[in-house]
C-alpha cells in the first residue's frame, strides 16, 4: 500500500500552525478560513479524494498538480451589500477560502487525473500507473 499524505512543508512550526488556524478567531474583520473534509478511498485502479465544499461551485474551486503535491483551493467574494438601514449586531457571511495540499505517491498517472462536482461534493480521481513487472534479460556470450 502507498502512502498518500497531508502536504507538510519542511520548514514549519507547531506554533505558527496553531496561530495560522485560530487567528481569525482574534479579529471577526479577518476573512473566514474553513478546512473542508475530505475522504480518501484507494482501488487497484486509482485513488479516489471526496472533499465536502457545500455552498462552493465548480467555478470557485482551483485544482493543481505539481512534482506529486495536489492543492486544491477556492476563494469566493463575500456579497457586496448595498447600505441599508441600521448596523450589524452579528456578521458572520464573509469572504471564504480554504486550500488543502496532499503530496501523492510515486504510482500515480499525472496526465489522467479528473475532477467532478456534484451537490457540493468536489470527486478527484488519480489514476495509479501500472506496476512495472520484472523483464528477464538474455546474457549474450
Amino acid at each position: 500500500m502507498n502512502a498518500l499524505s497531508l502536504f507538510t512543508p519542511r520548514f514549519t512550526s507547531d506554533l505558527f500552525d496553531v496561530i495560522d488556524k485560530n487567528f481569525g478567531d482574534f479579529n471577526p474583520t479577518l476573512k473566514t478560513a474553513s478546512t473542508p473534509k475530505v475522504d480518501v478511498r484507494e482501488t487497484k485502479d486509482s485513488y479516489i479524494m471526496d472533499m465536502e465544499l457545500p455552498g462552493f461551485t465548480e467555478k470557485d474551486v482551483e485544482i493543481n498538480l505539481k512534482d506529486k503535491v495536489l492543492s486544491v483551493s477556492s476563494k469566493t467574494e463575500e456579497n457586496k451589500e448595498e447600505k441599508k438601514d441600521g448596523e450589524w449586531l452579528i456578521r458572520e457571511r464573509r469572504e471564504l477560502c480554504f486550500s488543502r495540499r496532499f503530496t501523492l505517491p510515486n504510482d500515480i498517472d499525472e496526465d489522467k487525473v479528473t475532477a467532478g462536482f456534484k451537490n457540493g461534493l468536489l470527486s478527484i480521481n488519480i489514476p495509479r500507473k501500472p506496476e512495472a513487472q520484472a523483464k528477464t534479460i538474455q546474457i549474450s556470450s
